[in-house]
């Protein structure tokens, strides 16, 4: 190793060891993401970027690393205030010793971070059968206040339509490739349903984008990172990129709504529809509803095919079968349009 440039397993290595921390720790937890490293240490959890670069991020160098954790802090504290503490350095001292914080050079940074209680997380709580009406309303009225908080992205309405036509295009041509093995037909039916509501529906985004509902959200609206306190508080916003958090406020709720059908609670996600139009007074017809259904469905469909190139030959089948209960929501609200 080049001592003044220990390797990612290095770093890995070192954060896996419970006296690293400044801080009583009795164990450490190493989880590896798709782009981080996550270390649960009892009642904190730290999180390493992975060095890489990708056509929609840059992690490629220790000074990109530490921006993208302090914009991470700083975007998550919008709705997970407590929760996203400090960006703390990772240093090598002269006699080549790492250490979190320490007198010597920075390296590499980290978001420290307090856990959240993994039993109240909406992934689980749907899983058990213990996420009520009430929770919806509550998730609901949480979104619907920091959409209200937030000033509207300036675009305008051919962009807007222009960015999502692009997005669903590439989604086809990425889903389309023979390695997934997916039908001809699987991406492309649902695509093009959806580039024809965006070309017979002009009007509906030129209302959404003048009533000022285009904002900059959170980006990855899913249940595994709505925690149900009191308020809910939504971990992991999509920070690495502006571009893929600026969205229609109803576009994010019907995200979180189809990733609810997904794990077999559709009735709860029409639950948090209905609360999210009442608090944020929001007037969506109901068949925008379902594009941004059936959007966020492909879209999902396209990362979960493109987790196959990363993962273990096992795995493989696994990512492969997610792109297809997409592809199907992605159908299933397609055929809503009409």
């Amino acid at each position: 190793m080049n001592r003044r440039d220990p390797a990612l397993a290095d770093k890995v290595a070192f954060l896996r060891r419970a006296e690293v921390y400044p801080h009583p720790v009795e164990r450490v937890d190493a989880i590896e993401t798709h782009m981080s490293w996550v270390f649960l240490a009892d009642g904190w959890a730290y999180k390493l970027k992975k060095p890489m670069r990708r056509a929609f991020l840059d992690f490629s160098t220790p000074a990109a690393r530490r921006r993208d954790c302090e914009a991470e802090v700083r975007l998550n504290r919008r709705l997970a205030p407590g929760i996203y503490l400090d960006v703390v350095a990772l240093t090598l001292d002269a006699a080549g010793a790492l250490a979190l914080g320490g007198s010597g050079e920075a390296i590499d940074w980290l978001v420290k971070m307090r856990r959240v209680a993994a039993e109240r997380m909406l992934d689980r709580a749907l899983a058990s059968g213990t996420a009520g009406p009430d929770d919806a309303r509550r998730v609901a009225e949480t979104l619907a206040a920091f959409h209200r908080g937030l000033a509207p992205v300036a675009m305008t309405p051919e962009a807007y339509r222009a960015r999502m036509a692009q997005d669903i295009e590439a989604c086809c041509a990425e889903l389309e490739q023979p390695a997934y093995a997916l039908r001809a037909d699987e991406a492309r039916l649902p695509a093009r349903a959806l580039i024809a509501f965006l070309r017979a529906h002009e009007p509906v985004f030129e209302r959404r984008v003048a009533a000022g509902r285009i904002v900059e959200g959170h980006g990855d609206l899913r249940p595994e990172h709505v925690c149900l306190l009191e308020p809910p508080v939504v971990i992991d916003c999509l920070a690495f990129n502006r571009e893929f958090r600026v969205l229609d406020g109803m576009d994010e709720i019907a995200y979180l709504a189809m990733e609810c059908e997904r794990l077999g609670q559709r009735a709860f996600g029409a639950q948090i529809i209905s609360a999210y139009r009442r608090a944020a007074r929001d007037e969506a017809p109901d068949a925008l509803v379902q594009f941004y259904c059936a959007y966020r469905a492909l879209v999902r469909a396209k990362i979960a095919a493109l987790h196959t190139h990363d993962a273990a030959a096992h795995e493989v089948p696994k990512w492969i079968g997610r792109a297809r209960e997409y592809l199907a929501l992605a159908a299933s609200h397609a055929r809503e349009l009409g």
